[in-house]
């Protein structure tokens, strides 16, 4: 079995009269591009074998950014530059390619569009039908030699672009936040649901990507944000069709609750070491890395079924509906405050009814209205500025005390998983008991807050 991976190199500086395209170097945001690259590219084993990169400037210089980033691997030293690959032909690189040693089964190509993205496709079907800079894609080749290539003979393993590794570079394209300064709240309404509804979709190739986390968290807050916004606005005015469709978006936001906590938790250890014997962190980390694997690949398979499409099909058929146009016409800053008032009335008795000795749950659900307020007040935000900037702090208690009940929960199941290993379980009960601390800390924090009616 061979492997090939075949990377465009990251975005350079255009062309000038006095700048031959050979020695044409990478933009600022092409070093942005390949160093976003340089995780992915370990993880999948591109930067094992051997390295083969065009000669001309941009493409060095993508795998010298991919070297800043990983210097520890000496992925610099290991390259082979070659003036063959500085080229835009794809039937040139395919006999480029036969000529590889038998030896050689895990290669990476660093070269130029459309040379490689026509490979890719004479290799592989399932191919992307496009390669952007920085873009990469790995293929499987079950086949004795690289002389034995043959149309349509590799199968897709994984294809990659910097926009869906990196949330940063993917800011650069995503859809632009309406501006809703002037806006009144039947707008704003309709105006958020489809950016919510555009970012989701457009988040979603980055979710299954898996690389960086942060397009997860953007996935899950905007689905959340919707149906928040949703449910602000069912408690408001009648909406016909409205609550079956937010069933469906809490059902996909639930489908990232686990992977999220998984996130947040294994973020933490990297930032802050466990109190636990190294041995036991190491394995506790794998034990989590897994779990967080199989999340994943469940989310993965969610977000390819068919099914998956018709609901945000419909979801954004739904907003640009008459009916629902016609719902928010009767929406105004009134209503809103109505239900407002109800709405902190009820956390203001939760909350007298709060000791440090309630249950986690009602913490939780203290959470919960917490956020219902602040998404019913963001319907208006001009109207209730100081109420939004008084409720930050609020919201702030109570997820940091969500994020120690779930790292206690997964260091219990680490811990029930330990039945055979004694030790461990003594470990993990000291830091569940440390974990318990803090929350009482936190616990007292909260009960000491001001109604919010004051």
């Amino acid at each position: 079995m061979r492997h090939l991976y075949l990377m465009r190199h990251a975005k350079a500086k255009s062309s000038r009269a006095d700048l031959a395209d050979h020695r044409r170097p990478l933009r600022r945001r092409g070093r942005h591009q390949a160093e976003a690259m340089a995780a992915p590219l370990q993880r999948w084993g591109a930067l094992e074998g051997d390295i083969h990169v065009s000669s001309a400037r941009r493409c060095l210089q993508t795998l010298e950014a991919v070297d800043s980033v990983l210097p520890g691997l000496g992925v610099a030293d290991r390259m082979q530059l070659h003036d063959d690959l500085y080229t835009f032909e794809g039937q040139a690189l395919l006999e480029w390619l036969r000529r590889l040693p038998e030896e050689s089964e895990r290669v990476l190509v660093i070269g130029h569009n459309p040379a490689l993205l026509q490979l890719a496709r004479w290799l592989c079907p399932e191919a992307p039908a496009s390669l952007p800079t920085g873009g990469l894609v790995c293929l499987t080749l079950p086949v004795p030699s690289w002389q034995a290539l043959a149309r349509h003979g590799a199968e897709l393993t994984a294809s990659l672009t910097p926009a869906e590794a990196s949330h940063a570079l993917f800011k650069r394209r995503a859809p632009v936040a309406p501006d809703l300064r002037k806006a009144d709240p039947a707008s704003r309404v309709h105006a958020l649901l489809c950016h919510q509804y555009r970012l989701v979709r457009a988040l979603g190739p980055g979710v299954i990507a898996g690389v960086a986390p942060e397009f997860l968290h953007q996935y899950r807050v905007n689905l959340r944000r919707s149906r928040a916004i949703g449910e602000s606005l069912l408690a408001i005015a009648r909406v016909p069709g409205l609550k079956k469709r937010l069933k469906r978006l809490k059902r996909r936001a639930q489908a990232t609750s686990e992977l999220r906590d998984l996130h947040v938790f294994l973020e933490s250890l990297d930032a802050r070491p466990a109190p636990l014997s190294e041995r036991i962190r190491l394995t506790l980390h794998d034990w989590l890395a897994a779990r967080e694997r199989e999340r994943h690949e469940a989310l993965c398979r969610q977000l390819g079924e068919p099914e998956y499409a018709e609901e945000m099909a419909a979801w954004q058929a739904f907003l640009d509906g008459n009916r629902f146009q016609q719902a928010l016409a009767g929406l105004d800053s009134r209503r809103v405050d109505k239900v407002l008032a109800e709405r902190i009335a009820e956390h203001d008795r939760e909350l007298a009814a709060l000791g440090v000795a309630s249950p986690d749950e009602a913490f939780h659900d203290l959470r919960k209205g917490v956020k219902r307020i602040r998404y019913l007040a963001e319907l208006d935000p001009r109207r209730h500025r100081r109420l939004l900037k008084g409720l930050k702090r609020r919201q702030g208690l109570l997820g940091d005390f969500q994020d120690l009940c779930s790292r206690q929960a997964w260091v219990e199941a680490f811990a029930a998983a330990s039945r055979h290993a004694p030790r461990r379980r003594q470990e993990c009960d000291a830091w569940c008991a440390t974990l318990e601390g803090q929350k009482r800390e936190l616990r007292e924090q909260v009960a000491a807050l001001e109604p919010l009616a004051s």
